[in-house]
C-alpha cells in the first residue's frame, strides 16, 4: 500500500507540473491583446518555465543545487497561481495552490523525493 501512495503522490506532482505549464499558457493567451503577442506569451511562458525546470528543478537537473531548485519551483508554481488569479480564474488558482500544498506535504511526510 505504501508503494501505491508513493506513486500516486509522485504522479500527482507530475500532473501539477503540467497544470502549471497549462496555467502559464492560459495566462499568456488571455494577457496578450493581439494574436502575435498572445502566441508569444502562450508559448514562451511555458517553454521558459519548462527550460528552467529542466535546468534547475527536475530530478536529473543540469545544475543540481537545492536552492536553485526551490527558487525555480516557487517561480513556476507561484507564477502559475498568480497567472490564473490575474486572468480571473480565481477558483482555479485557489484549487491549484491547495492541491499543490497538500501534495507537497504528502510527499514530504512520506519522505518521497521529487
Amino acid at each position: 500500500m505504501l508503494e501505491v501512495w508513493k506513486w500516486a503522490n509522485l504522479t500527482l506532482a507530475f500532473v501539477m507540473e503540467l497544470a502549471a505549464l497549462a496555467a502559464l499558457a492560459l495566462w499568456g493567451w488571455k494577457t496578450g491583446n493581439v494574436i502575435a503577442v498572445k502566441l508569444v506569451l502562450a508559448v514562451g511562458a511555458p517553454v521558459l518555465a519548462a527550460l528552467a525546470w529542466g535546468l534547475f528543478a527536475s530530478p536529473n537537473a543540469t545544475f543540481d543545487h537545492s536552492l536553485l531548485a526551490v527558487v525555480t519551483k516557487v517561480l513556476v508554481f507561484g507564477g502559475a497561481a498568480v497567472g490564473l488569479w490575474a486572468v480571473s480564474y480565481r477558483a482555479a488558482a485557489v484549487v491549484f495552490v491547495t492541491v499543490l500544498v497538500a501534495n507537497l506535504l504528502a510527499i514530504r511526510l512520506g519522505h518521497l523525493t521529487v
